[in-house]
């Protein structure tokens, strides 16, 4: 993960066993024709990264929610007829805690999706649709929550195994260790290589404590033999008083907080 979040294309291991529903990335098409290609193809296979592989539609896997604490019952839904969406995974290890605001956005996210094929080059903003998210907060609430985007092209022959198990391992410790909501990651662009990735912690402070874990460490140093390019951005993922959706602003670490709401 690259504070947290190394781009990664498989499963936490101790994740609940499940076939995921996949989405395209190219040209757009239908969830039926999405079914087809998913049942012809193992998501939970590390994928190639030959030229050649780029010649068939890439496939992104829905969003990978942290589990909630014990305690709280809010299975994730599954696809039906009337609502065809992609639904997310979530982890066998749980969170140890969770804050009241945190669990709205949680809920929120559940329907978190891409709105452009494009989403490895264009802004944070306006790759995924933010806008859809609505919280069930309270007008008057106001929170803020911290995002970290991992942009990245991995660098040609590099051994994609060891640094696909020290993911799992680092996705699973940071789970384990609080904060972390939510873990995106999509393919690499047919053309470009380009790829992102994304995490969405309950604080900043949750984030840097995961810098430090030993699984995130050695990822880290994987990471950076693996990959030709990668960046990372930080932003501020807001729900302002009087409003119930969520904006993405840029991160300053000057910048004043919102408060947090009471804890649950």
């Amino acid at each position: 993960m690259a504070e947290v979040a190394v781009a990664t294309y498989t499963q936490s291991p101790t994740m609940e066993p499940r076939s995921p529903n996949l989405l395209a990335v190219g040209s757009p098409r239908t969830h039926k024709e999405a079914d087809s290609a998913s049942s012809q193809r193992d998501p939970h296979k590390l994928p190639s990264f030959s030229k050649d592989a780029t010649s068939t539609p890439i496939l992104y896997l829905p969003p990978l929610l942290s589990s909630l604490p014990r305690g709280y019952n809010h299975p994730i839904q599954s696809q039906t007829p009337q609502d065809p969406r992609s639904k997310p995974l979530s982890t066998s290890s749980r969170l140890p805690s969770i804050d009241h605001a945190s669990l709205a956005l949680h809920r929120a996210l559940h329907s978190f999706q891409p709105i452009t094929s494009e989403y490895a080059t264009e802004p944070y903003a306006e790759a995924f649709n933010w806008s859809e998210l609505d919280l069930a907060l309270s007008l008057d609430d106001e929170r803020e929550w911290y995002c970290v985007v991992f942009r990245s092209k991995r660098r040609a022959g590099s051994d994609t195994g060891p640094l696909y198990e020290a993911d799992k391992k680092a996705h699973e410790e940071a789970v384990q260790n609080g904060g972390l909501i939510m873990y995106w990651y999509g393919s690499p662009h047919p053309e470009s290589g380009l790829n992102l990735a994304t995490c969405i912690w309950q604080s900043r402070a949750h984030a840097a404590a995961a810098n430090s874990r030993p699984h995130h460490v050695h990822a880290m140093r994987l990471a950076a033999a693996s990959y030709e390019r990668y960046e990372l951005e930080r932003y501020r993922l807001c729900k302002m008083r009087g409003q119930r959706g969520v904006q993405v602003l840029p991160y300053d670490k000057g910048s004043e907080p919102l408060r947090a709401l009471r804890a649950s």
